[in-house]
């Protein structure tokens, strides 16, 4: 995703920033310590507290460096702030129905910050892109693993 912004609401943006402020200054100085008595222990290669310790450092690191960057390239987006409430966008609440009349209610949100099982699916999701701009009562056809699939726009809501 180099070169492109990333999406986030507020607080998915406060989300990033208080996990990113946790690793850095709570869990990370505490596996130094222990990284440090342990490698004062004597023999490096048998100590588990020690090679666990490093690898959990590398693991540490290696998430701050996707924070950093997912954060670099954020975009935060207010929902309330969306001039056009009468359309899905970015934040928006969407009630949807299939041809079955099973009802799903979705919310776009970042892709940093998507997680299904709560009903926020990421801004690049195919649901998502085939939602975006949609007013209520339109159809949107989405392809998914079992085959198309379409849904009728019930209700958009901001908060």
């Amino acid at each position: 995703m180099q070169g492109k912004t990333n999406p986030v609401t507020p607080a998915g943006f406060a989300a990033m920033k208080a996990r990113y402020d946790h690793l850095l200054g709570t869990e990370r100085p505490e596996i130094v310590e222990i990284v440090s008595w342990a490698a004062g222990n004597g023999d490096r290669s048998e100590n588990g507290d020690y090679l666990y310790g490093r690898k959990r450092m590398r693991e540490i690191d290696r998430e701050l460096a996707h924070l950093a960057r997912r954060m670099k390239t954020a975009r935060v987006i207010d929902p309330a702030a969306q001039p056009d409430k009468t359309r899905a966008f970015f934040g928006a609440t969407v009630t949807l129905a299939d041809e079955d009349d099973n009802k799903k209610v979705v919310t776009l949100v970042g892709d940093d910050e998507q997680d299904a099982s709560a009903g926020r699916i990421g801004w690049s999701s195919p649901l998502a892109r085939a939602l975006k701009g949609a007013a209520i009562g339109d159809l949107r056809s989405v392809r998914l693993p079992g085959g198309l699939k379409e849904w009728e726009v019930m209700a958009i809501a901001y908060a």
